[in-house]
């Protein structure tokens, strides 16, 4: 009796086997006939006897299913995943053509990927790049350009999760780069080194040297920080703002966008301090210069504001924001007289202080006059800005110019 049990699961092992090789048969016919759907038809029935199958038709399997689900690029994105997750899965040993068909689809999809980016298909572009990354995990790289070309189709999510991928391997994209100076342009070229020595060879370029390139490790830290600051993912911002900051601790915009942060969050002195000192690595950005002094108004510092409005405005003329802001913190000081003047009685002593705080009215208006025709001259001035300025030459007895000013605005 046992030795029947052992003969008939031996016979049905050895159906079994049959069975397998038969169907492997017919997926490998049809996908040298391109029949991809009748593969892929076949792929599945197949599955259901994986367990049973040894290492070798195992490997078979996989490297057949492959090539069904990519077929010849016509698959789609899910297909292609399954694909390269099924070539990790085959055996060299038992299948020669394994590293050729890597190769091959390699560069089918480097093709495309770089046919998408071109088009600004940038989504697409991700997902190859992303699939070239499975199917070739050494080549870092491809992570990098599923990165950047995520962040280009605003895919923040994506990105994001291929910059933590990046930086947890460790990625720098360091490498030797070889360049010559194009004779006709005068301009430094790069190139890989036997392009490069063959066209200072033809002699269109001269002085040819090598160097190593820059790390990337910077750009993916401050990616990072800044898709979290993006995605208003404000403590885990803060977190990478810090180590981004580490690496590059000379970057403005890092120092600044963090800043940011730290005012979504109400922390306004930490604010002033990090735009203060952006302002010591790049003391003529105006756009700098001007945040502080929006801050420093609020902040009710008023002659700080008027110092930093000043700075901007010497340093960009045209730079409206801080003409209106400043001409705006000026007429403040009018409200404050005119309240000292209605508290007036009418006795001599007092007519002569009101006569007084008259001129001293005059003298505010016409300290705000130019910040105001600094707006008119930029054309971007609106018709409140207009009348502001015409009731201000009124009252300093410039009659003709708001005259002008009126008829210039139709006021």
């Amino acid at each position: 009796m046992k030795k029947q049990l052992i003969l008939a699961l031996a016979l049905f092992v050895s159906v079994l086997s049959f069975a397998q090789k038969k169907e492997l048969k017919t997926l490998e016919k049809a996908i040298k006939n391109n029949n991809f759907a009748e593969a892929k038809a076949t792929a599945t029935q197949l599955e259901s006897m994986l367990d049973s199958m040894d290492d070798k038709m195992k490997s078979k399997f996989y490297f057949n299913r492959a090539k069904a689900l990519y077929a010849n690029g016509a698959g789609s994105f899910t297909d292609f995943d399954t694909a390269f997750n099924d070539l990790t899965k085959v055996d060299s040993k038992y299948v020669s053509e394994l590293n050729d068909t890597k190769q091959f689809v390699r560069n089918e999809l480097l093709q495309k990927a770089n046919n998408f980016y071109k088009n600004e298909k940038y989504k697409e572009a991700s997902g190859l790049f992303t699939m070239l990354f499975k199917l070739v995990p050494e080549d870092q790289f491809y992570l990098y350009f599923a990165a950047v070309s995520a962040i280009q189709g605003e895919d923040l999510e994506t990105a994001l999760k291929h910059y933590i991928a990046l930086k947890d391997l460790g990625y720098t994209g360091v490498e030797k780069e070889y360049f010559a100076i194009n004779k006709e342009t005068g301009k430094e070229e790069t190139y890989d080194k036997a392009t490069r020595d063959l066209y200072v060879k033809a002699k269109t370029h001269i002085k040819p040297g090598e160097r190593m390139s820059e790390s990337k490790a910077p750009d993916i830290a401050v990616k990072i920080a800044l898709i979290y600051d993006n995605l208003g993912r404000n403590e885990e911002a803060l977190v990478a703002f810090k180590e981004a900051r580490a690496i590059d601790p000379s970057n403005s915009e890092l120092i600044v966008s963090e800043g940011n942060v730290q005012l979504r969050l109400g922390n306004t002195e930490e604010y002033e301090k990090l735009i203060k000192q952006a302002i010591a690595n790049d003391p003529n950005n105006v756009e700098l210069l001007f945040n502080l002094g929006v801050m420093s108004a609020k902040a009710g510092n008023i002659t700080e504001a008027k110092k930093y409005y000043d700075k901007v405005i010497g340093l960009d003329s045209n730079h409206i924001n801080a003409s209106t802001n400043m001409a705006a913190m000026i007429l403040k000081e009018d409200k404050e007289i005119l309240k000292k003047m209605n508290s007036l009685s009418n006795s001599n002593a007092d007519t002569v202080i009101y006569n007084k705080l008259q001129d001293d009215r005059k003298l505010v208006y016409k300290r705000a006059i130019p910040y105001l025709e600094n707006v008119i001259n930029s054309g971007k001035a609106d018709a409140d800005i207009a009348k502001t300025l015409s009731s201000l030459y009124s009252a300093i007895d410039e009659n003709e110019k708001a005259k002008e000013l009126k008829a210039k605005f139709g006021l």
